[in-house]
């Protein structure tokens, strides 16, 4: 009975196979507006992300704003816009996760792990916990002075932690096509691949 319980399942999974393309597909096709949006932004208010790239007080201090800037947008820009039909996948993928680590190191993990602050979390720290006060004072203030119904008629406020969370959950995203690479029958790299075999 195991046995036929085994040969049924290998059986099925060899029809799934056919469909592994999908999942990098889906991978790409979220991760590519993120990284185009985040490089796009960059590129649109050039002068301020420079000056934030750039100054040690306020921002980032990082060296060579203007070149890191243009490095990590037109990584990002490019680098989404390659996601989407799926060419060098692989490749684009390193810079990408690169842009991911100095993002989660310079501007992230001094918040902690959460992007928006939830007091009920587990993973709340001081900073999150803060926050929960800061924002009843805000919904206070809304609800007293202000038109608080139309405010959150599309949906509640909440704050900003600006913790590691996407940009883990985006490097994660990146690694897996690291290695899955764009997709069987779903990317351009498969047929090249496939083309290049036969020659």
């Amino acid at each position: 009975m195991l046995r036929t319980m085994t040969q049924h399942y290998k059986a099925v999974l060899q029809r799934i196979l056919h469909l592994d393309g999908l999942a990098p597909l889906l991978l790409r096709l979220y991760l590519a507006p993120v990284m185009m949006q985040a490089g796009w932004t960059k590129f649109q208010s050039f002068d301020s992300t420079v000056a934030w790239f750039g100054n040690a007080d306020w921002g980032l201090g990082l060296p060579f704003p203007e070149l890191m800037v243009v490095l990590a947008a037109g990584t990002e820009l490019v680098g989404g816009a390659l996601l989407i039909p799926g060419i060098a996948v692989r490749l684009v993928s390193i810079p990408l996760m690169a842009t991911m680590v100095v993002a989660a190191l310079t501007v992230h993990l001094e918040h902690g792990w959460l992007a928006i602050a939830d007091s009920s979390s587990w993973l709340a720290n001081e900073r999150v916990l803060e926050s929960a006060e800061r924002l009843e004072r805000a919904k206070n203030i809304l609800q007293e002075h202000g038109n608080y119904s139309w405010l959150t008629g599309r949906g509640s406020l909440v704050v900003l932690n600006n913790g590691i969370e996407f940009a883990a959950t985006y490097f994660i995203m990146l690694l897996t096509l690291l290695f899955t690479g764009g997709g069987r029958y779903t990317s351009v790299d498969f047929y090249v691949s496939r083309s290049l075999e036969r020659d």
